[in-house]
């Protein structure tokens, strides 16, 4: 469930990012714990919204990341293969703002949790940990680390949830 068919899992289960990667038409790349380049993500200039593109080490798009349109509230839209793969959103009725849901569209819903301004939370599906994005423990400057716990989890699928979720956080505080 967690792994997508066609994607091969990597030998890295920890990824590096920069902080602010979410300039558009700004690219980064996301490093694994070899410093090898495990992902691009590409943001897309001259688009009418927020658009950014995950792509695998040999420039292949895996996963689309686009805010959404015309939504009462901020929400972010992940696609693979041109088709709806997600959706981001933050949670209602949390008393805690940094709570977000991702609904996948076969109904499995991740929740996100944490200090996400300060790139401190995690990803779990019932109740069980799935990613753990974290700045604790890291030398390189204004760099946060993905480290994907399950190894059936898709890495590039917890990525995308992490960089939407943090957009929408940024927006929220009007950080654009």
């Amino acid at each position: 469930m967690w792994h997508s068919p066609g994607v091969r899992p990597r030998p890295s289960r920890k990824y590096l990012v920069r902080d602010r990667i979410f300039g558009i038409g700004d690219d980064y790349w996301i490093e694994d714990e070899h410093g090898q380049h495990a992902f691009l993500v590409d943001g897309k200039a001259l688009r009418l919204r927020e658009t950014f593109e995950l792509k695998d080490s040999e420039r292949r798009v895996l996963i689309t990341i686009r805010k959404k349109m015309l939504a009462l509230r901020d929400t972010m839209t992940l696609e693979r293969d041109g088709r709806p793969l997600a959706t981001i959103k933050r949670k209602r009725l949390s008393l805690l703002r940094n709570h977000y849901r991702v609904e996948l569209v076969d109904g499995t819903e991740l929740d996100v949790s944490g200090k996400i301004m300060d790139r401190e939370f995690a990803v779990e599906y019932e109740d069980e940990l799935l990613a753990e994005i974290s700045r604790r423990r890291l030398t390189v400057r204004d760099t946060y680390a993905v480290n994907v716990v399950r190894d059936d989890a898709d890495p590039a699928l917890l990525i995308a949830v992490a960089v939407g979720v943090i957009r929408l956080a940024e927006r929220e505080r009007g950080e654009d």
